[in-house]
């Protein structure tokens, strides 16, 4: 054995002339959320990395290269510089038959495009506030770009709060007159009328049809808040109109609920509809906040993976802490019965029945879904002002964004048997 290990690191010795970069994303780290743009311009660029899964948090192992010390020095994220024979220690460790760890090698940088209406805001949701801050490259796509067939020039595809059922998100009971509803209303109607729909419903029900056919071809997609439940409401509504007048100008279909398929449902099944335009919710697949009773006590807990059986999940929930302070959102955590059985539960808030973050398969491609608007923005509300990054860079709950971001760019791997 020793002699096997001897013989390893001699030859490391030349593969590895250089030695690596190691970046460490366990409580060492000084900077998690810019750690992740460092690797994904590192790929961007060719250079080699891998993730060393369940090692110190989820580490990065990059090739010696000046330019990535450089913009490590830079941006404040911590890093080592190793020899190649402390690199292959590194790897027969995470590679043990003995330890719950796995070394996943990333390829290529996947292109990133976030769906956003024209008047959008980085702040406006989570995702491209942290792409922002970590320095992540993505275009703005809206509704025009998806039906004419633009979804294919993308691996990735991240959608927040929309309300794809057409109910411009339940708002009208509180913001009916407020300016930027109504503002809304007329920008969303605008763009039906430009695509030649009669209603903004009929428009959207064809965006999400264009997003499933997106990831059945190999596509990721990555939703939080209201973009969760709706995105499944619209296709689950496909043959009836769920929306009241206000929204469209003629009623709802009374029996709307009889007339969901939830077989085209790619999350959600057996949930019943929120009919009433006055309360603000779509279905109850959502939490209440009257089930939070203490937010002081709001935390959800991430699940243990295999690394080695189980690679995707555990790419999925790489962190530096399992025990997550919650967040609520226009769609706060999802109701475990109202699951499908070939769901993926990541993460929950213990000893209920509320679930924070699911994956799931669907074709040749996947989505992942994480409840609630701003990990660091406990209830965020209309109007309040963008979380400033720079306080919160160790955030674990803005990390289980980022994962996604990377995941994409994994080699993929045949599972074991």
């Amino acid at each position: 054995m020793k002699r096997t290990l001897f013989i390893i690191l001699l030859l490391t010795a030349f593969v590895f002339p250089q030695g690596k970069i190691l970046i460490p994303m366990d409580l060492s780290q000084t900077d998690h959320l810019k750690a992740y743009g460092i690797t994904f311009r590192a790929l961007e660029t060719g250079v080699l990395a891998d993730w060393l899964l369940n090692y110190r948090g989820g580490s990065f192992m990059l090739d010696y290269n000046e330019k990535v010390i450089l913009e490590c020095r830079l941006e404040g994220v911590f890093f080592t510089q190793i020899s190649g024979g402390e690199a292959a220690s590194i790897y027969a460790e995470v590679q043990s038959e003995n330890n719950n760890m796995d070394v996943v090698r990333l390829e290529k940088a996947p292109k990133i495009a976030v769906y956003v209406p024209p008047t959008f805001q980085p702040w406006d949701d989570a995702v491209t506030l942290v792409l922002e801050y970590a320095g992540v490259p993505y275009d703005k796509i809206w509704n025009e770009e998806i039906l004419r067939g633009d979804l294919s020039k993308y691996d990735w595809l991240h959608l927040h709060h929309e309300d794809f059922t057409g109910q411009y998100g339940k708002f009208y009971a509180s913001f009916a007159n407020a300016p930027w509803y109504i503002e809304n209303q007329i920008k969303y109607e605008s763009n039906a009328k430009k695509l030649g729909y009669k209603k903004v419903s009929e428009m959207l029900r064809d965006v999400t049809i264009q997003i499933k056919d997106f990831i059945g071809k190999g596509g990721f997609l990555f939703a939080m808040c209201s973009a969760t439940d709706s995105y499944d409401i619209a296709l689950a509504a496909q043959s009836t109109d769920i929306c009241a007048e206000m929204f469209d100008g003629d009623p709802a279909d009374s029996k709307a609920q009889s007339k969901l398929d939830f077989n085209s449902c790619l999350a959600f099944h057996d949930f019943n509809l929120e009919m009433n335009p006055y309360v603000y919710e779509y279905s109850d697949i959502d939490i209440q906040p009257l089930e939070i009773p203490d937010p002081a006590n709001d935390y959800f807990t991430l699940f243990d993976f295999s690394a080695k059986y189980d690679p995707v999940p555990t790419m999925l929930t790489q962190n530096h802490a399992n025990v997550i302070k919650g967040f609520m959102g226009q769609t706060t955590m999802f109701r475990r019965k109202t699951l499908k059985n070939s769901v993926i539960i990541m993460a929950e808030r213990k000893n209920t029945d509320q679930v924070k973050y699911i994956h799931g398969n669907f074709g040749r491609g996947t989505f992942t879904f994480y409840g609630g608007h701003d990990p660091e923005d406990y209830q965020h509300a209309v109007s309040d002002p963008p979380t400033d990054l720079a306080l919160f860079k160790n955030s674990p709950g803005y990390r289980l964004i980022l994962n996604n971001i990377l995941f994409p760019a994994a080699k993929k791997k045949k599972q074991k048997t």
